[in-house]
C-alpha cells in the first residue's frame, strides 16, 4: 500500500520552517522498521518564534466571532473527512494501528471538531444577583490566550482533536508539538488548517524532543498547557509549569479494571474484556489491562479469552484480515517484554504469548504476542504499573466489595468497566469506583460529548464534552455600582 507522505517542515506563523540538516530526526515505521520522514528538531529560538506568532495572533483570533469560528472548525472538519482514508493510513504506516482503527479516528476527530464548532457561539456567562439591590452584577468567558498541546503518539490525530477542538472554539491560538515518534499526520493537518481558512498565526506547529519540550513548557507568555503521555513527563511539565504558575491539563497513564462478575452475560462480556486490552495492541491510556473476574466465571471467561488470544491475526496493520499489529517502536517492544520477564519473576502464571511472534512471514516490525497471566497478585507490578502493551493480568474476587477494593488499589485512575446484569449493582459499584470514566456492559467507548480524564496518577482536567471548554476559559467577574451615595473610603463594600 502506498502512503502518501507530508510536508516534514514545522508550521510557524503561516509559513513552513527549512529543516536544518544539523537538527533533524529520523521517523521509521514500526510495520517494517522502514524509514519513513525526518522531521525538524526544534531549537529554543523556533519554540519562541512560535509562541510569539501565537501570542501575536490572538490578539485578533479573539475578536473572531464565535459563529465565524464555528464556520472554520465547520470547514476543518469536512476537510478531514474528505481525507479520511488518506489519513488514517498515514497514521497506521506511523505508528502501526490497525487502518479501521484509525479510519474510526479519523472520522471521530472531525466530529470533535463539529461538536465544538456548535459551541463556538455559546460561550456564556451569567447575571448574579447580589444582596444589594443597586449592584448588577455578571461573568463573562474569556479565552486563557495561547495554548501549548502536546500529544502522544498512540492516537495523533484523535488526541489532537481532544485539545485543538475547544481551544479553537474558546479563542485561543496554539502551538502543538505531537510526539517525535509518530508526528505525520499532524503535519498534514498543517495544510488543512491553511486550505480551511485559519488565520495565520493562530495554529502553529512545531516538531522535537526534549529542548523543544522545555521550551514549550517554560515560556509565562503560555496560557495553558494541555499533554498526554506518561506520567513521568506529565510531572516534569508540572514542575515546569510550576515555575511560570501556567495552569497544566495531564491526561496521564491507567491501569484499568475491567470487572465481570458471576451474573454478566458472557457473550458480550468476553469480547468486551478482549477489545479492552488487545485492541491497538493495548496501546491506549484507557486499556483495560487488569482483568477482575468472579470466582464462578473466572474459569470459562478466562478459557473463551485465552482461544481468542491464541488465534488473533497477527500483521500488516493495513491489511484487512489483520486483527493487531506491530506496537508502536523498538523500543516501546522492548519495554513490553521486559514488563514480561519482571512478572514472571513475580509469580505469576504465563498463559498466552509472553514474547514475539513466531511467524517468520512477519517483516522485522515492533510486534508482540498478545499476552494473558494469571494468578496475578493485585500488589505485584504487573498489577501495579502501566505496561502499555497487549498484556492482561486476570485476578479472581469473591464479593463486590473485594471487587471495588482491588479495583482502587492502583495509583491510577483513568477508566473502568462493569459487567453485570443488575442495574443496581451497576450503580453502586460505579459510584465506589475512583475513575474518571465508568463503562457498563461496554469497553472502549468514546464520544464527542462525554468528558474525558483521570484522577490520582492518570492526571486532571478534562478533554472532551463542554467541560473542556472550561480548560481554555477564564471566567472574569465585572460589578457594577448603579448608586449614586458616597462610600466610606476605609470600609470595604459588602
Amino acid at each position: 500500500m502506498t502512503t502518501l507522505l507530508p510536508d516534514t517542515r514545522m508550521l510557524i506563523d503561516g509559513s513552513r520552517v527549512p529543516l536544518d540538516s544539523e537538527r533533524i530526526i529520523a521517523v521509521t515505521s514500526p510495520i517494517d522498521g522502514s524509514h519513513l520522514a525526518e522531521i525538524a528538531d526544534a531549537s529554543g529560538a523556533q519554540i519562541h518564534d512560535a509562541i510569539t506568532a501565537a501570542e501575536r495572533a490572538f490578539s485578533k483570533w479573539r475578536q473572531v466571532s464565535g459563529n465565524e469560528r464555528a464556520k472554520l472548525l465547520n470547514r476543518l472538519a469536512d476537510l478531514i473527512d474528505r481525507d479520511s482514508h488518506e489519513l488514517a493510513l498515514l497514521e497506521t504506516t506511523d505508528n502501526g494501528k490497525l487502518l479501521r482503527e484509525t479510519s474510526t479516528q479519523a472520522r471521530f476527530a472531525a466530529r470533535n471538531y463539529r461538536f465544538f464548532a456548535g459551541a463556538a457561539d455559546k460561550l456564556y456567562g451569567h447575571t448574579i444577583p447580589l444582596d444589594s439591590w443597586d449592584t448588577f452584577d455578571y461573568t463573562s468567558k474569556e479565552p486563557i490566550g495561547v495554548a501549548v498541546l502536546i500529544t502522544a503518539w498512540n492516537s495523533p490525530m484523535q488526541l489532537l482533536a481532544n485539545k485543538l477542538a475547544p481551544a479553537l472554539a474558546a479563542g485561543c491560538t496554539v502551538v502543538i508539538k505531537p510526539s517525535e515518534i509518530a508526528p505525520l499526520t499532524t503535519l498534514r493537518l498543517a495544510d488543512l488548517i491553511a486550505e480551511a481558512g485559519f488565520p495565520q498565526g493562530v495554529v502553529n506547529i512545531v516538531t522535537g524532543g526534549v529542548e523543544a519540550g522545555i521550551a514549550l513548557t517554560t515560556d509565562a507568555r503560555v496560557g495553558r498547557i494541555s499533554f498526554t503521555g506518561s506520567v513521568p513527563t506529565g510531572q516534569a511539565i508540572a514542575r515546569a509549569a510550576a515555575g511560570t504558575l501556567v495552569p497544566v491539563t495531564l491526561e496521564l497513564g491507567g491501569k484499568s479494571a475491567n470487572i465481570i462478575f458471576d451474573d454478566a452475560d458472557l457473550e458480550r462480556a468476553v469480547p468486551g474484556a478482549v477489545a479492552g486490552i488487545f485492541a491497538a495492541g493495548g496501546q491506549t491510556c484507557i486499556a483495560g489491562s487488569r482483568l477482575l473476574v468472579h470466582d464462578s466465571v473466572a474459569d470459562i471467561v478466562t478459557k473463551r479469552i485465552a482461544e481468542i488470544a491464541r488465534n488473533i491475526v497477527i500483521g500488516d496493520p493495513r491489511a484487512d484480515e489483520t486483527q493487531m499489529g506491530p506496537v508502536a517502536s523498538s523500543l516501546q517492544q522492548e519495554r513490553i517484554l521486559a514488563m514480561v520477564s519482571k512478572a514472571l519473576d513475580d509469580g505469576s502464571h504465563l498463559l498466552v504469548g509472553g514474547g514475539r511472534p513466531d511467524d517468520t512471514s512477519l517483516p522485522a516490525g515492533s510486534y508482540v504476542q498478545p499476552t494473558i497471566f494469571t494468578e496475578v497478585d493485585p500488589e505485584s507490578r504487573l498489577a501495579q504499573e502501566e505496561v502499555f502493551g497487549p498484556v492482561l493480568a486476570v485476578t479472581r474476587f469473591s464479593d463486590e466489595e473485594q471487587a471495588v477494593s482491588i479495583a482502587n488499589s492502583t495509583e491510577f485512575g483513568l477508566a473502568s468497566g462493569i459487567w453485570t446484569s443488575d442495574l443496581s449493582r451497576a450503580h453502586r459499584v460505579a459510584r465506589e469506583l475512583v475513575a474518571g470514566t465508568v463503562w457498563v456492559n461496554t469497553y472502549r467507548y468514546s464520544a464527542a460529548q462525554a468528558p474525558f480524564g483521570g484522577v490520582k496518577r492518570s492526571g486532571y482536567g478534562r478533554e472532551r464534552g463542554l467541560e473542556a471548554l472550561d480548560e481554555y476559559l477564564r471566567t472574569k467577574n465585572v460589578l457594577i455600582d448603579l448608586s449614586n451615595s458616597v462610600r466610606d473610603p476605609f470600609a470595604i463594600k459588602a
